[in-house]
């Protein structure tokens, strides 16, 4: 009697839900970032293997005396997946142009620019996300952002006076104490497993940036306890609503195209290095993004954008506001005759107007026009170009990244330009955790360059006159 109702209530779920009407079903929720990474890593490992077996004992070229005692300039010694840097087209992020990915990322309804989630998942995968996707991977980040409540205690305790990025950085590396990659290590997982915990410990990382730069914020500046965060919004909506701004659309809109745009610019760099090269030592996402955040608080690369503006106020202190042309140049050159470069302007590999400099720029002249410190950037933009090239300090004379956003924060109100950095610090998590992952699922070896002093290298070309 009881097999006969089990076959007779079998056949009723058969009939009410066919095979098809089944897989339909299924196929209706969108496929995880993390289902999508499992299915592309035996694929890119046979790749790579590929590429080693065929091009493995060629070489890029000679490496030369000035590059060893130049900083490893120009060097081609990493990889990364994510974007790669031209020195004429600028940057791509998995082959795309910025105006191809505000094109063609998912955007909130009603937005015009791209939601950082969907960068993340280019960056990843190297495909375009759906809306749904890019939905369900900020829902998910909205679960995870909480900090432990060591953690909040302990950025309470720092004292305002300690810089923002020295607290930020302290947050951060206290994260790893809840680490899934380090307990897994512990526990004597595959090495073809680490990507598993590497993509967890990322993810939570990313999704909890947000709480730790607006608790920094609000502690420091003052202003007023931390809003929870909405699981119905996106990433940037709710870093927004963090710092005190995420009633104004525009704001929000700017940290959509803040943070797609710092998040990445190839491996060279000193964050992106850092962070490779720390993780190359199994130290887990935590750890190496915090030693990334140590290398972008250097006045050479993040904090970059806060003496920009400082030269910016300088200059308006100086010469005042709606200055003509002339006073702008005469300006520049007292710079220059004065031993300091023009903050902003010239980059490592750029050789021309920096793409991410022309997004903010557009981006100013559709929400911005009449800005007054926009209207000295622009100035600037047509002047200084001029001058530097006349004057031979710089390769590339023309703006950099940093020589706009300050003008853009400071325009919606936040004007502590001690906290720039931290945004940056925030995107730059983006671009490091990806290829961190791929450096796990790849079984990337320990980072272990070779080193001469200069009493080797002399000797080394002694008999070489």
């Amino acid at each position: 009697m009881a097999s006969a109702l089990r076959i007779a209530l079998r056949n009723q779920t058969r009939a009410a839900f066919p095979r098809t009407s089944v897989r339909t079903f299924a196929s209706a929720r969108p496929q995880t970032l993390k289902e999508r990474l499992a299915e592309l890593i035996p694929q890119e490992i046979e790749n790579v293997k590929a590429i080693k077996a065929e091009h493995g004992k060629k070489a890029f070229g000679q490496v030369t005396v000035d590059q060893v005692y130049g900083g490893m300039r120009g060097l081609p010694a990493l990889m990364w997946d994510g974007s790669v840097l031209d020195a004429e087209e600028g940057i791509r992020f998995r082959g795309k142009t910025i105006p191809e990915i505000q094109e063609l990322l998912p955007k909130a309804p009603g937005g015009q620019e791209p939601l950082p989630e969907g960068l993340f998942w280019l960056l990843l995968t190297g495909e375009i996300p759906t809306t749904e996707q890019v939905k369900e991977l900020s829902a998910d980040w909205a679960a995870r952002a909480a900090i432990p409540t060591f953690v909040e205690e302990l950025i309470d305790r720092c004292p305002s006076t300690l810089h923002p990025m020295s607290q930020f950085s302290l947050a951060v590396t206290a994260l790893n104490h809840d680490s899934a990659f380090a307990k897994a290590y512990q526990d004597g997982i595959s090495k073809k497993d680490y990507w598993g915990p590497t993509f967890e410990d990322s993810m939570d990382l990313i999704a909890k940036l947000p709480n730790i730069a607006g608790r920094i914020y609000r502690n420091v500046f003052g202003t007023g306890k931390l809003p929870a965060i909405d699981p119905s919004k996106d990433y940037s909506h709710n870093l927004s609503t963090l710092l005190g701004f995420g009633d104004n659309e525009a704001f929000v809109e700017l940290m959509r195209l803040y943070i797609t745009i710092h998040s990445d610019h190839e491996g060279g760099n000193v964050s992106a290095h850092t962070g490779k090269l720390v993780g190359s030592a199994l130290s887990d996402p935590f750890l190496s993004f915090a030693a990334s955040l140590n290398g972008l608080a250097g006045p050479l690369h993040g904090l970059a954008n806060q003496e920009v503006l400082l030269w910016l106020r300088k200059m308006e202190k100086t010469i005042g506001e709606n200055a003509s042309d002339e006073q702008v140049k005469e300006y520049i050159w007292s710079t220059l005759k004065g031993g300091q470069v023009v903050p902003g302007y010239g980059h490592a590999v750029l050789r021309k107007t920096d793409p991410r400099y022309t997004a903010q720029r557009e981006f100013a002249l559709k929400h911005l026009p009449e800005d007054p410190l926009f209207k000295l950037v622009g100035q600037i933009y047509n002047i200084a170009p001029g001058v530097l090239l006349e004057a031979g300090k710089a390769k590339n004379p023309w703006p950099n990244v940093d020589a706009h956003s300050g003008a853009l924060l400071t325009h919606y109100g936040l004007t502590q330009m001690q906290f720039y950095t931290v945004l940056f610090g925030v995107s730059r998590a983006f671009g490091v955790v990806a290829q961190l992952i791929w450096d796990r699922a790849l079984g990337a070896p320990l980072e272990r360059p070779k080193s001469f002093s200069s009493e080797a290298i002399k000797k080394m070309f002694a008999d070489k006159q």
